[in-house]
């Protein structure tokens, strides 16, 4: 990969920059829908999504922006379905935590907690019965708190025996809303071990380093592509902002003081800046000045996008009763 650590940088930059500037604009009410943002673990989306190919599918959560935006899904439609458009890849009629773009793989992202491993896992199934022999792989990502979720279980005990081509990978923030994984399992409790009880590769990694998360996640791509088997692989990191919402919360004294101080040092857009050198000023004011001018038109062309018809809305209403 070319001058990686600007690659790096530009996907990192990108998606801080949306998600601050949707964090700023929040208060205004135009985005009507919960938001969970991914400010300070971008560098896992960023490492596995730089090692897979367009025809790779990938599934999240309801912390969807980072990877729907890693995988190249459309920046404008993300923004008008966050502000309920009709122009919003969803139609307006999902919001932030239902983003999907199929023309860049993006199979969904889905909120309820571990119900996208089981959807991931019938994608990987059909890629192996696909009549075109298009082969991919599919990628799942998912936080910590999905793995106490029996379906994890079953997905993972599922993929083992069918040799599917899945990509598991564990976004540990190291909390599900406000309670640390200490005080959710039994003591010295390892995901890695667990895993791998099922038959199924596993490692963990720092995950806001980010030429770590895509030199391990390109490494495992090209076996399971070989292999067909699937990996499991951790990657800890550290969700700086509240868990849902627009805020800092670090006032709630959840989290042991100064932890968010330790983890702000660990920040991967300064880590990626750092390795490019101060040789590349100016090509780095450059990415930036380009991506800000980006993300004020997407935000233009939702604003300005009309909502979605009124049928629409009550034929869905009662498709649903």
């Amino acid at each position: 990969m070319k001058n990686k650590y600007l690659i790096f940088f530009e996907k990192i930059y990108r998606i801080r920059k949306i998600e601050e500037k949707i964090s700023n604009l929040y208060s205004e009410q135009e985005m009507r829908c919960p938001v969970h943002l991914s400010i300070g673990q971008e560098g896992v989306a960023v490492g596995v999504c730089s090692a897979l190919s367009k025809k790779d599918k990938i599934l999240s959560t309801h912390r969807a922006h980072a990877h729907y935006l890693a995988k190249g899904g459309d920046l404008k439609s993300m923004i008008a379905e966050i502000y309920g458009k009709k122009t919003g890849c969803s139609k307006g009629l999902g919001g932030s935590m239902y983003l999907q773009d199929s023309s860049a793989g993006v199979v969904a992202a889905i909120p309820i907690v571990g119900s996208n491993i089981a959807i991931g896992a019938g994608v990987a199934l059909k890629s192996m019965f696909n009549f075109k022999k298009e082969k991919y792989v599919t990628v799942i990502f998912f936080g910590e708190a999905a793995t106490e979720e029996g379906i994890f279980n079953e997905c993972i005990n599922f993929a083992s025996v069918n040799n599917l081509p899945i990509l598991f990978v564990c976004e540990n923030n190291l909390y599900s809303v406000y309670t640390p994984m200490k005080d959710r399992g039994s003591k010295g409790k390892n995901l890695i071990n667990i895993v791998k009880n099922y038959g199924i590769e596993s490692i963990s990694i720092n995950g806001n380093d980010t030429n770590k998360v895509y030199t391990v996640s390109k490494k495992i791509i090209s076996s399971i592509r070989k292999k067909n088997k699937p990996f499991f692989l951790e990657c800890k990191t550290y969700r700086w902002l509240e868990h849902c919402g627009p805020d800092w919360d670090d006032n709630l004294n959840y989290r042991p003081r100064g932890e968010l101080k330790k983890w702000l040092k660990k920040c991967p857009l300064n880590f990626v800046k750092k390795k490019i050198g101060k040789e590349n000023k100016k090509k780095i004011k450059k990415i930036e000045q380009k991506i800000d001018k980006e993300i004020d038109q997407a935000f233009n062309f939702a604003k300005k996008s009309k909502l979605p018809e009124k049928e629409l809305l009550n034929k869905l209403i009662n498709n649903i009763r």
